[in-house]
């Protein structure tokens, strides 16, 4: 019965990943409207968000 364990592991580790690049969009440089966009689409789209985040994502 180890995978309720691991499935919770995982769990926690993307909601710290996902935390992380929430905080820093509010970081960046981009404006509010970037901001916001980039915030929605971590949250309403939660892998495809964050890859498109790591890939095209605001510098600085």
């Amino acid at each position: 019965m180890l995978g309720l364990e691991v499935t919770g592991i995982f769990t926690l580790i993307w909601f710290i990943v996902l935390l992380w690049a929430i905080i820093k969009v509010f970081q960046s440089g981009a404006g509010a409207l970037a901001k916001a966009i980039w915030v929605a689409a971590l949250l309403f789209l939660p892998i495809l968000g964050l890859i498109a985040w790591l890939i095209f994502g605001p510098r600085g």
